[in-house]
């Protein structure tokens, strides 16, 4: 009779039994193991945590869950087709949707083809995944709001493409991002990491960080008069979302400085500037195109203020020096951004907007 030495472990075939033996040799993953970029621990594993930061940002990001069709538009609809609204205050809101309907989607492919691929922590890329549901949820907003008005799709959609302050905006960061799309980039050369820290500065400090805020004040002024108060409603929710995401590619953008501090050259540090000044002037130009005319006591001179002041914050909070020394024209924005707002719950959701779970009624 032949006896045989049981096994362990069933293994069908030949390159299982050889992945086996290749992964059991390698030791469990340590906390120090752990890097944002080029680093040789197993990716699928995420516990132990390293960066709390940015697991308590993707717990917070689940907790405040919302969707656009939760919100009701009849007061928005009921107003646009009346002849209250001025031509120019038509245009504010046209031109509006029209930047934030594709910027959305640009961030969200590069999130998906670019950072998410080159980031190697699991916790940070468990972020990366809410993030990117969050910008698609934003995309399916403005194509709520536009259908809710009824609004020229084609003309929306396309604004990327026609109206020149808002190309040059989207084209500044495809720029920006073009060689970290290149399928055989990598952040393990010098070149490469400097090129992938200036996208995630691209995106999460001149995107979502300077090129967003000229438009959330624009329409979230219009809800300060009790106007369009769906869409102010769905811009503030846009707003904690974003500011969450530059919070998050703030923190991304620091812990790799200091794991790789040879990339933080003295150059490299001047290219930045050099990049949100450029920024500050596109949005300038924006805000300008937005607003010929001033309404809702806005004029673009005070976005002019308004933009150097946040590229200001921005550039102190990855170390870097303040260039404008402008004060804030709109102080109401940090309350919108920064406080909890309690609101009717039978009226609509509170603007933290969190699961049922997750609300605190105290």
């Amino acid at each position: 009779m032949t006896t045989t030495t049981p096994t362990k472990l069933n293994i069908a075939t030949k390159e299982q039994a050889e992945f086996f033996n290749k992964s059991a040799m390698k030791s469990r993953v340590q906390v120090d193991d752990k890097r944002v970029i080029n680093c040789r621990a197993d990716v699928n594993q995420l516990c132990p945590i390293k960066y709390n930061w940015a697991w308590e940002n993707y717990l917070e990001s689940c907790a405040n869950h919302w969707m656009p069709t939760e919100v009701p538009m009849a007061r928005d609809i009921e107003l646009w087709k009346s002849n209250t609204l001025s031509d120019d205050e038509r245009l504010v809101i046209k031109r509006n949707l029209g930047f934030f309907a594709t910027a959305e989607s640009l961030v969200a492919n590069n999130l998906v083809l670019a950072i998410y691929k080159h980031v190697t922590n699991p916790e940070c890329r468990q972020y990366l995944l809410r993030q990117a549901f969050e910008e698609a949820i934003h995309t399916h907003t403005f194509q709520y709001i536009v259908e809710s008005l009824g609004l020229d799709e084609n003309e929306i959609f396309n604004m990327y493409h026609e109206v020149v302050s808002i190309h040059n905006k989207d084209a500044f960061e495809l720029d920006l991002t073009k060689g970290v799309m290149d399928p055989n980039f990598t952040t393990e050369t010098f070149e490469g990491g400097q090129r992938f820290l200036e996208d995630l500065i691209g995106f999460y400090i001149i995107m979502e960080g300077i090129f967003f805020y000229s438009g959330f004040v624009m329409m979230l002024s219009f809800q300060r008069r009790n106007q369009m108060v769906g869409i102010g409603e769905q811009f503030q929710y846009i707003l904690r979302d974003e500011s969450k995401h530059m919070n998050f590619g703030i923190d991304l953008i620091n812990q790799i400085k200091i794991e790789n501090p040879d990339l933080w050259t003295k150059e490299f540090q001047e290219k930045t500037v050099h990049n949100i000044r450029e920024a500050v002037h596109l949005e300038s130009m924006y805000a300008r195109d937005c607003l010929p005319k001033g309404i809702l006591g806005l004029n673009y001179s005070m976005f002019d203020d308004y933009v150097g002041y946040i590229a200001d914050r921005r550039l102190e909070k990855i170390g870097l020096k303040k260039v404008y020394n402008k004060e804030n024209p709109f102080p109401w924005m940090s309350e919108i951004a920064d406080l909890k707002k309690e609101k009717n719950f039978f009226e609509t959701r509170v603007t933290e907007y969190q699961t049922g779970g997750a609300l605190s009624w105290d």
